[in-house]
């Protein structure tokens, strides 16, 4: 018989190939669905690529590539026996589970078991060969088999790239000792003892000092004094005080210089008068934080928690499970798969974008967006429990399956690799901001939609801003395309003014008492005032009138040049604190269901209204710049040596680290480490920095009456440190233009607008040539620049008609931050409201309207 096998196999033996260390092995989700090895038919594994299908799909990749040889994977789920004639836990074929896996989430491990089925299988003929069969297969099949069953995750590579490790247990945690120093913790009003810092408090567990940490890039701050009083005392654990909740805390260890895990933490924080079990938590494992309790209705409200509410299931209502603060991904993509246009190009094209899709799918955006709004709209993820009489049981017991059969949601996994690749935050586990994971979608959608149709063109709208010296009261008109309308929420308009000042001053009287805080008070504000503060007037800073030729103060206002297909609104809830951490405003804005927005149409030059003179504003560079321009190279640049010191400490080449920070502007060792990954295969990676030298431009006299365009050109060091990052210059110079040559809001600008194939060549005239002589607000900061109006109206992909719309989706927050809590979503489907929290999908008895974020409207049809 090993002979037999050992023959059959020599045909296939040059295509069968053992996992190298950089290979990833896709074992536990197929490339085009998200059949699993415990979906029915099992997974098959290419034994040359890697790659996982499942049973649908692994015979278009045998005709397409022509390999041959498979590992099907197949896990079976059983439930265990009951009673004491139960029997023994039945034993796993393979002795071990193949899949270097989380164990699935859906099936409680305290009521199932699992075995594993692992065989070869070749194609055409289906011919199967168990495994283990270590006597019977050659070596190199063997070793090549053993490897497969033993590589970890596909995923594991990117999961470590957001920094984060399996904790340890503390070597002190069993040993410390407390001081009986009669310390008790408040439930709120914290503040560090040595200085005035709320924000990224610890609480020491030894002597129950309340103290502030050291800055992070997580934006979390502060001075320094829980190090110090370490450093003084030697007492070596501290928790963070917001962290608390009855699963656990953040604790980190001075002596041993990182985060643990204590096992006797309860025990420890009792000590000092904080009971875990009573800290707020609510479903799902989203946590409020522990010392704001006016968040704790808002989490009740959203997710409707009070409410009976009934599953739905099939086409259409298919949950998404929650990855680890993955909710951001989840929302938006249920909200963009409602809509007609994605479902067309993505769904309606299903076969051939699969049929046409590369050797490595996974690397595909069009295969992942087809697979993704399949596995959403198809139902085949989304079917009712068998047993109908335990439907109510399911609902109440959240981790609890019945059936094997039933679908609890699809796990997102390949999708959120491929298109947060390469994003900074979007790659790492970290909660992120639901605009700007939209925004991001759209521009990678735009990216890879040259040639065919763009769905995201539906938001595509232009917005005509008019500029005007106060002075001589000249206006100048503009043009930029952007995807959706940020409305500011006016806290002064609150209707409720009167209470909300009551309520602010009993807080602050409870919090220099230590006393627990009164009862929240939600500000009310109306939408007509938020519309109303979208359309007043704003300053412009640092305006340069062109008719004074000089600076001089203006103001902006902004109307709509069309009107998109679909109206996005996003209400700016979020504000900076005095730390530079976002902050969410607690407030109720009565959002309409019906949405006209024909008034804010824009008119463009009105009878009797004077144009600025269309002149740019002369470059001023001091004196001592240009005379030592030709010097640039020789001189030492300006480098951040502790972000060089922080990416030296991690093992790369001292001058690539000089380079890193140098060319991403100083803006951080997490920046600088992106660029040494993009750039680590270069020749010259390791060499030192040198400082290309350059010609100033001539500059013009002001006496000219006019100036050249190129008089507008940003400054070149800028426009190099860019460059060198791998933008085109003609983007560079573009972006720098649109965010008034601040290199930070730059980059920002161009990973939010990346330029699709067909503007390229326009964008770039447009960018040496296009006057900008005010910068943007904030609210503006993700728009495109500034357009030429007859290239961009005349466009196609600018949809316009009436401004009348129809709410048909939003999209919730709960928590402070956008680094933290939970978001979830409600969509009207077949008349009625439905709401996606992760993989739960449910009826919606009370959408909190009033309680959104993202707001999607579609146009009218009766319009």
């Amino acid at each position: 018989m090993a002979t037999d096998l050992g023959e059959l196999l020599v045909p296939y033996m040059p295509t069968i190939r053992v996992p190298r260390s950089g290979d990833r092995v896709y074992k536990s989700e197929c490339a085009f669905s998200y059949d699993s090895p415990e979906s029915e038919g099992g997974l098959y594994v290419c034994m040359n690529t890697f790659l996982g299908f499942g049973r649908e799909h692994v015979e278009r990749h045998y005709r397409k590539t022509g390999q041959s040889v498979y590992m099907h994977l197949k896990r079976h789920v059983k439930e265990k026996a009951t009673g004491a004639a139960g029997g023994a836990v039945p034993r796993r074929r393979n002795g071990k589970v193949f899949l270097d896996l989380e164990l699935n989430r859906d099936f409680n491990g305290d009521d199932y078991e699992y075995e594993d089925e692992a065989k070869l299988v070749i194609f055409p003929d289906h011919f199967e060969i168990p495994l283990p069969n270590i006597e019977e297969l050659p070596a190199l099949v063997t070793i090549a088999c053993d490897a497969v069953l033993n590589a970890g995750s596909a995923y594991k590579k990117q999961e470590s790239d957001s920094w984060e490790e399996e904790l340890q247990v503390s070597k002190h945690a069993r040993s410390l000792r407390q001081q009986e120093n009669g310390v008790r913790i408040p439930p709120s009003g914290w503040k560090c003892a040595k200085c005035e810092m709320r924000e990224n408090l610890w609480l020491n567990l030894t002597d129950g000092s309340v103290l502030c940490g050291k800055w992070f890039f997580d934006g979390s701050g502060g001075n320094g004094h829980a190090l110090e009083h370490y450093r003084e005392t030697k007492f070596p654990l501290a928790v963070k005080l917001d962290t608390i909740t009855p699963d656990g805390a953040d604790i980190y260890s001075f002596d041993e210089e990182e985060a643990v895990l204590d096992p006797h933490i309860s025990e420890h924080l009792t000590h000092f008068g904080i009971d875990m079990l009573k800290m707020q938590r609510t479903e799902n494992g989203h946590h409020t934080d522990n010392h704001m309790q006016s968040r704790a209705s808002e989490w009740e409200v959203i997710q409707e928690s009070n409410l009976k509410l009934k599953a739905v299931y099939g086409s259409g209502y298919t949950g998404i499970k929650n990855l680890g603060n993955s909710c951001y991904l989840s929302t938006t993509m249920q909200v963009l798969f409602s809509i007609p246009e994605f479902q067309r190009a993505y769904v309606g094209n299903l076969q051939r974008i699969f049929d046409y899709s590369p050797l490595d799918p996974t690397q595909d955006f069009s295969t992942q967006m087809a697979k993704l709004g399949h596995g959403l709209l198809s139902g085949q993820y989304s079917k009712p429990p068998i047993k109908s009489e335990l439907i109510e049981q399911v609902m109440k017991e959240e981790y609890k399956v019945f059936d094997k059969q039933q679908h609890r949601g699809i796990s997102p996994k390949m999708f959120k690799a491929l298109v947060s690749k390469g994003h900074p935050e979007f790659s790492s586990n970290r909660q992120q901001d639901a605009q700007e994971f939209f925004l991001h979608v759209i521009n990678v959608v735009q990216r890879n939609s040259a040639g065919s149709e763009n769905p995201s063109d539906v938001f595509r709208f232009i917005v005509e801003e008019r500029v005007q010296c106060c002075q001589t009261q000249k206006v100048r008109y503009t043009q930029r395309v952007d995807y959706l309308m940020q409305l500011p929420v006016p806290m002064e308009a609150a209707i409720n003014r009167e209470e909300l000042i009551a309520y602010e001053a009993k807080r602050k009287d409870a919090e220099e008492n230590m006393r627990a805080p009164p009862e929240p008070v939600r500000a009310r504000v109306p939408f007509t005032a938020c519309l109303q503060a979208f359309t007043e007037p704003e300053n412009v800073p640092d305006f340069w009138s062109s008719a004074l030729q000089a600076k001089s103060a203006g103001v902006k206002t902004s109307r709509f040049g069309s009107f998109p297909d679909y109206m996005v609104v996003q209400l700016k809830k979020f504000t900076f604190g005095v730390d530079w951490v976002p902050k969410k405003l607690d407030v109720s804005v009565d959002v309409p269901d019906f949405l006209d927005l024909n008034r804010l149409r824009a008119t463009g030059l009105q009878a009797g209204e004077e144009e600025l003179p269309d002149l740019t504003p002369p470059i001023v560079i001091p004196e001592d710049t240009r005379d030592n321009s030709m010097n640039n190279s020789l001189e030492s640049p300006e480098i951040d040596e502790s972000s060089v010191m922080q990416l030296a400490e991690m093992g790369f080449p001292l001058e690539a680290c000089r380079k890193a920070v140098y060319y991403t502007g100083n803006m951080g060792a997490e920046m600088a480490f992106n660029w040494i990954i993009a750039h680590m295969e270069e020749p010259d990676f390791a060499e030192p920095l040198a400082i290309p030298s350059y010609m100033e431009p001539d500059l013009p006299s002001p006496s000219l009456p006019t100036a050249s365009p190129l008089d507008n050109q940003p400054p070149e060091e800028s426009i190099a440190i860019l460059t060198s990052m791998g933008f085109p210059r003609h983007h560079t110079i573009q972006a720098l233009k649109a965010t008034n040559n601040n290199l930070e809001r730059a980059l920002d600008w161009i990973f939010t607008h990346p330029e699709s194939e067909e503007e390229s060549e326009a964008m770039s005239d447009m960018a040496d040539t296009e006057p900008n002589d005010t910068s943007f607000s904030n609210a503006n900061a993700h728009s495109d620049s500034t357009l030429s109006p007859d290239q961009e109206l005349s466009s196609p992909r600018v949809r316009d008609g009436p401004g009348r719309y129809e709410l048909f989706a939003f999209i919730s927050h709960m928590g402070t931050s956008t680094m933290s809590g939970h978001y979830v979503c409600h969509i009207k489907k077949e008349g009625r409201w439905v709401i996606y929290n992760d993989h739960k999908v449910c009826l919606s008895e009370r959408p909190p309207k009033d309680l959104g974020y993202i707001y999607f409207y579609r146009r009218l049809s009766s319009c």
